[in-house]
């Protein structure tokens, strides 16, 4: 198959990447000049574990290509897939279209024989219609099908979730482009992957719903980590007792300081904005996005508490600055809000991350400090906090941390210490949501 990727950012990228992989010929477009020169040379303009390598090897096999040519290699597709952003509008919080629009138009122009154009990026229900409107308007000639074929790539994790999916979801009515979306998905019936068929608007609306349900259960669980605090019960258990409930499974039911990136805040706002023209306000997901953004800023007055009620004039080291590990990216991280809440309140901030301080010297207000390293980020610190959970720092030197900061006092967002081992080292110790400590239970379910 000839595959034709529109935009050659996160999703773009990896899912040319990994198409390539399968055996079809991938053509990534991209309007940067500087982006496209830098993926002809190997350069990998995001982090994702395994992508270098995965681009590298099927561009050395000739299957993977780069250009901001876009009329050529459309008119020779069989597929082409539209993975421009569709960041939230100013104004109005609902999703902006019009990089999805404005490649509608070039792709129209250039078509040669059939082709199916597909919407990879996250758009509202009706986009697909509009595509196909502005592209039978262009061009009333061309053989052509509109399909919607959403991807639930985690970041971190994506070239997995690619290749061994939960679902494939097409949406298309057509029965000669659900034919084509077939072929081109054809490698991953080794897998079992299921394909789901549905309306096109369907298919829209069922990644929408799938981020803002994953959204609702990150909040329930901060908002019953908050009750554990004030109960003095052990949200990590309530947790397990929650998710060994094959209704309701473990996933997503970590407590946290809040969640970001970028699918989950603007994805949300977007399904809001959606239900409220068509008449349906989606309440609960109203409350998930007004309560996660709360939340941010609250886990900067958790701090301040930690630190005996003020930050004024004192050094807070900020460890881990992405929204998740595995990933440089910045969008919508908790950190950005916990920063400025810290700067608010008087404190100097030093902060550490293994992949994104390029990403945050963009985005983060104030005067920060960057360090090479955990332990040079903690010196002469007067706290501590832990914001993402990035392998290298779950087994921190304790003693050694504790020798460098100026007074030792470790908040963990993300609960990935102990608190009663943590306590023993001679820290002040705050989490989430474990106002008692049930290690009994804890290990009877392990165990089980």
């Amino acid at each position: 198959m000839k595959i034709v990727m529109v935009g050659s950012g996160y999703v773009g990228l990896v899912s040319g990447a990994c198409f390539a992989d399968f055996g079809h010929e991938v053509v990534c477009v991209d309007k940067q000049e500087s982006k496209i020169a830098a993926l002809k040379r190997g350069e990998i303009p995001i982090f994702e574990p395994g992508l270098t390598e995965l681009v590298r090897s099927n561009a050395a096999a000739g299957r993977l290509s780069f250009t901001t040519d876009l009329a050529g290699p459309v008119s020779a597709a069989d597929a082409v897939f539209i993975a421009v952003g569709t960041p939230s509008r100013r104004g109005d919080g609902f999703a902006d279209l019009s990089y999805v629009y404005a490649a509608s138009r070039e792709i129209a122009q250039a078509l040669g024989r059939y082709t199916v154009i597909v919407t990879k990026s996250t758009v509202p229900v009706g986009t697909g219609d509009e595509v196909e409107r502005i592209v039978r308007e262009l061009r009333p000639d061309a053989e052509f099908a509109v399909v919607s074929n959403p991807e639930f790539l985690r970041e971190g994790a994506a070239i997995e979730d690619f290749k061994r999916p939960d679902r494939i979801v097409i949406g298309t009515e057509d029965a000669r482009a659900r034919q084509v979306m077939a072929d081109v998905y054809r490698p991953l019936y080794l897998n079992s992957a299921p394909i789901l068929n549905t309306s096109r608007r369907t298919a829209e609306l069922t990644k929408y719903a799938a981020n803002a349900f994953l959204a609702t259960k990150i909040t329930f669980i901060n908002e019953m980590a908050d009750l554990c605090e004030q109960v003095g019960a052990n949200v990590q258990d309530v947790a397990r007792g929650m998710g060994l409930d094959n209704r309701i499974g473990g996933k997503f039911l970590h407590a946290g300081p809040g969640y970001g990136g970028s699918c989950f805040p603007k994805d949300t706002l977007a399904l809001i904005k959606t239900a409220q023209d068509y008449g349906t306000p989606a309440r609960i997901v109203e409350t998930v996005a007004a309560v996660n953004e709360q939340r941010k800023r609250a886990m900067g007055r958790k701090v301040v508490a930690a630190c005996g009620g003020s930050v004024r004039g004192k050094t807070v080291a900020v460890l881990g600055l992405t929204f998740k590990p595995n990933t440089d990216d910045m969008r919508d991280s908790p950190s950005l809000s916990i920063i400025t809440a810290l700067q608010d309140a008087g404190a100097t901030i030093r902060a550490f991350d293994p992949e994104g301080m390029e990403q945050a010297k963009a985005v983060l207000p104030g005067a920060v400090t960057y360090c090479g390293n955990a332990y040079e980020c903690v010196e002469d610190a007067d706290a501590a906090v832990i914001v993402t959970e990035w392998n290298i720092f779950r087994a921190l030197d304790l003693d050694r941390v504790r020798t460098l900061m100026r007074s030792p006092v470790l908040i963990d967002l993300r609960n990935i210490y102990r608190g009663e081992q943590v306590r023993e080292k001679g820290f002040v110790y705050a989490d989430i949501g474990r106002g008692i400590s049930d290690p009994v239970s804890s290990h009877a379910i392990d165990a089980a």
